[in-house]
């Protein structure tokens, strides 16, 4: 088949290319996002690979459609950025990857927490300039700490096995609840009853419509003081503009992002040579308790393997059978 790549990065390319010996596809690389602005990009070709940030919609799927695309491979596990109903309406296959590395995101949570409870992002840049003060750099065991997790799938339960390593207590919150999750010690609660307890909360949940700005006003004010708020999961779970009004107030104690709303224009990019235009994302950067991460959770050789070696699988799967494990459908994903 020929397939048009977007938002593709050397890395992306690298191990597509690597994956593709064994199933002999066309590729053609496009560095934009795929949009309305450069869908006609992928004329003359059969599929198109997107990735995160790259817009799905109505518009973009129709566009698409009448050059002839039959099928929409995304090279992640979200598909929120997908018009389902539009795609199942043109007849257009959508496929993912539904478990790249559970452990790649994980690890990142747990470090992130590591990082912003022992500051070590403030110590390290302390000693670069020989200063060996401690005051400001005072954590907490974690161990006893009380863990709150929205969302227990793959991802979700990797971490809760994390997190109960270091002794902590796991609380958890997901309408389906995984046996994993119970034999480590694991309990599921409430929503209320998980934000009253957990001194760390972390997510781990696909952004539906129910869970869009799940983290609001009234969510944090349920919270501990000085909780400490994870995301590695998709930026619109938090109501970031009620997340810095609890930062300022003190009701959030740390945040650690991976992900942010409106990371579209910014993430992935090089952007230090320009003044950030982002007034949100300006002042997240300002607090010292703030640590973010460029959407970097699923970063390591060993997913980007399985990435390109389960978009290659799921590509090879339409083209020879019409259909795959891995697709997409309403109402497949309906929850």
């Amino acid at each position: 088949m020929r397939i048009a790549v977007f938002s593709t990065k050397p890395y992306d390319r690298a191990f597509l290319e690597s994956a593709n010996i064994q199933h002999g596809h066309f590729f053609t690389y496009f560095e934009p996002r795929l949009s309305r602005e450069t869908a006609a990009l992928a004329a003359r070709h059969d599929a198109v690979c997107a990735f995160v940030n790259d817009q799905l919609n109505a518009e973009v799927l129709s566009m698409l459609h009448t050059q002839g695309i039959k099928l929409v491979a995304l090279r992640c596990a979200g598909f929120n950025n997908v018009d389902l109903p539009t795609a199942e309406k043109l007849g257009m296959k959508v496929v993912r990857v539904p478990a790249y590395s559970p452990y790649a995101v994980a690890e990142h949570t747990a470090a992130m927490i590591l990082s912003l409870n022992r500051k070590i992002y403030r110590a390290h840049n302390r000693v670069r300039e020989m200063n060996f003060s401690l005051d400001g750099l005072l954590g907490y065991d974690l161990h006893q700490r009380t863990v709150g997790i929205i969302g227990t799938g793959q991802i979700g339960q990797v971490f809760a096995k994390i997190m109960t390593g270091f002794g902590c207590r796991v609380l958890a919150n997901d309408p389906y609840p995984a046996e994993s999750v119970i034999a480590l010690g694991g309990t599921y609660v409430d929503l209320p009853t998980l934000y009253r307890e957990s001194d760390i909360i972390s997510l781990h949940c696909p952004l539906t419509p129910s869970t869009r700005h799940m983290i609001d006003e009234n969510a944090i004010d349920q919270m501990k003081r000085g909780v400490m708020i994870i995301n590695t999961s998709r930026g619109a779970l938090l109501d970031t503009p009620a997340v810095v009004e609890g930062l300022k107030r003190e009701q959030v104690g740390y945040l650690g992002m991976d992900v942010y709303e409106e990371e579209v224009d910014v993430f992935f990019e090089d952007l230090s040579g320009h003044v950030l235009q982002d007034d949100i994302l300006a002042r997240l950067l300002t607090f010292p308790n703030v640590l973010m991460t460029s959407h970097q959770a699923f970063f390591t050789r060993d997913a980007l393997q399985n990435i390109a070696e389960t978009t290659l699988f799921n590509i090879t799967s339409y083209e020879r059978q019409g259909a795959t494990p891995n697709a997409v459908t309403t109402e497949k994903h309906r929850r």
